[in-house]
């Protein structure tokens, strides 16, 4: 099977189906048999995606008529892609594009031409195409806009970080070992790596690594996690013998580094999806760390708590996830305007619901992978408007940004995804 028609069928998915690109990936992965094919497929389809407002921009200006065939102009975007984003040969690129259209005889004319015709415009139209924001950020202009009326100042610089490929973050298990040993672990195993400037715990690769060939990655001693991720332990502050609540907790990052920062807690994983919570599971077994993982809706805590209050409580609300759209290209396509005040109800009645369950004197951490305000400082701001009881305790560090209420990392500052954390007590 053709690598390329492939990763326009997955594109295809996603744009025409609505679909998030890690499921339909999972759908076509498995039937590929080679890991280097299975690779090339998956870059293309996540390049594709990182730059589809700037491809679909082109190609409207190369094609005399919008491409009815979706599997065809999947196949049109992937070949400009090659051509202006990727290190394939521009021969290659063209050539085996057009024969991707193996079974679709009359459109191999079309992509022949669409192709070379860039090849001849390109320096006019990347000229042009400087009058279109969305083309060369290549985010939905929804999207632009919202980013911009946020952060006039740093807008540029963080839609430039959402469209690079991400590092492959660590976070060493200091239950197992220290970050200066298993640095030197990967040095032994020939992994080029640093340390992270602002998480004790987080280690960066100098280029991404199958987790098959990190040193005792089975045993636990590290799980991939971006830096950002890593910070709600120590927010948090555990102490041995407290009792911890992990709402949202699924795939689980969170939940292991809990527990490897303070094993000697009574902590509780809950989330709203029998199957994600699997993935809790599996991966408190892999690092051999032990606790209770339950089924439950976080704005719902009837039907799961049993009355026993919390000394601290982490709410990795569900948000937009616009501070990890570099890991998650399909992001910006699946993401639309009216999903944000949706969203934004959803993580108010969370907190709302969270709340009672903390003890006086607790934290609470509210965090998102947002890098909105409308879900991050606003959402905490009014919180504490309407709960006079509630205080926020400020967080003093060295990473990211004071904001009104809690701090901002924006996409890509000291190499992190964007992240936002307040913490609260009553």
């Amino acid at each position: 099977m053709n690598t390329r028609l492939l990763a326009a069928r997955a594109l295809r998915g996603v744009v025409s189906e609505s679909r998030s690109l890690t499921a339909v990936l999972e759908d076509i992965l498995p039937t590929i048999p080679r890991a280097l094919d299975r690779a090339f497929v998956q870059s293309l389809s996540f390049g594709v995606l990182r730059w589809y407002w700037q491809l679909d921009w082109i190609l409207s200006r190369l094609a005399a008529k919008p491409i009815r065939d979706d599997e065809i102009r999947m196949l049109a975007l992937l070949g400009l892609y090659q051509l202006i984003h990727s290190r394939v040969k521009p021969h290659a690129a063209v050539a085996e594009t057009v024969a991707a259209a193996e079974r679709k005889q009359w459109a191999k004319p079309l992509l022949n031409a669409l192709l070379r015709s860039w090849q001849r415009r390109q320096d006019a139209l990347r000229l042009e195409m400087q009058s279109s924001y969305a083309a060369v950020y290549s985010h939905p202009d929804w999207l632009l806009e919202a980013i911009k009326r946020d952060w006039p100042e740093q807008y540029t610089v963080v839609l430039d970080a959402a469209n690079q490929p991400p590092p492959m973050a660590l976070r060493v298990n200091r239950l197992k070992t220290g970050r200066d040993a298993y640095l030197a672990l990967l040095r032994e195993a020939g992994i080029a790596a640093e340390a992270c400037a602002r998480v004790e715990s987080a280690i960066i690769l100098a280029q991404p690594a199958p987790v098959e060939q990190l040193p005792r990655f089975d045993a636990g001693w590290v799980s991939v996690q971006d830096g950002a991720a890593q910070l709600a332990p120590s927010l948090l502050a555990v102490e041995p013998g407290m009792r911890v609540l992990d709402a949202c907790a699924a795939p689980g990052g969170k939940t292991l580094h809990l527990l490897e920062s303070c094993p000697d807690i009574d902590l509780l994983a809950i989330d709203h999806a029998p199957e994600r919570l699997r993935r809790v599971e599996q991966n408190l077994q892999r690092a051999g760390l032990d606790a209770q993982a339950r089924a439950g809706d976080a704005s719902d805590p009837a039907a799961w708590w049993d009355g026993k209050p919390f000394d601290r409580i982490l709410l990795d609300a569900p948000c937009s996830a616009t501070g990890v759209i570099r890991r998650h290209s399909d992001i910006k396509m699946l993401r639309q305007p009216e999903d944000i005040p949706q969203l934004i109800q959803v993580q108010r009645q969370m907190l709302g619901a969270l709340w009672p369950l903390l003890k006086p004197g607790g934290i609470l951490v509210y965090s998102t992978c947002s890098i909105l305000r409308s879900e991050n400082e606003r959402q905490t701001s009014a919180f504490l408007n309407e709960h006079p009881e509630a205080s926020e305790v400020a967080i003093r560090a060295d990473w990211g940004e004071a904001v009104s209420c809690g701090r901002q990392i924006l996409t890509g500052a000291d190499g992190m995804d964007g992240f936002y954390y307040a913490r609260l007590t009553r």
